[in-house]
């Protein structure tokens, strides 16, 4: 499984994903880092976010809310839920650890990670 994107840290206001530091909110698949997502907040998130998302065909997608759990209204996440892609919301910090026991399971999950 080299190669691939995996998180090696994270804290307030980071993640680490290859031992490289990102401060921003970014979307990670396991062959592709998108650093321009442009989802500074939980309150700016809309449902274009989502489809962005959904465009990069991920089989799942692990929503972290930054710091404290908070779930987005469905009809944000509804172009994702129509199409059989599974959303699970979590902090950002279960999300990193999510994603990489599943990554390492050979999914294609896309981790959309508020910082």
């Amino acid at each position: 499984m080299t190669g691939q994107n995996m998180f090696t840290g994270y804290g307030a206001g980071h993640v680490m994903i290859n031992h490289a530091r990102y401060e921003r909110s970014l979307i990670v698949l396991p062959d592709r880092i998108i650093e321009d997502w442009n989802a500074n907040a939980f309150e700016d998130i809309t449902a274009e976010h989502f489809d962005f998302v959904l465009s990069l065909q991920p089989e799942m997608v692990l929503f972290g809310t930054g710091a404290t759990l908070r779930f987005p209204h469905p009809r944000l996440t509804r172009g994702l839920i129509q199409v059989g892609i599974g959303v699970e919301v979590m902090d950002t910090a279960a999300a990193c650890r999510t994603y990489n026991i599943l990554t390492a399971e050979g999914r294609r999950v896309a981790a959309a990670l508020l910082i």
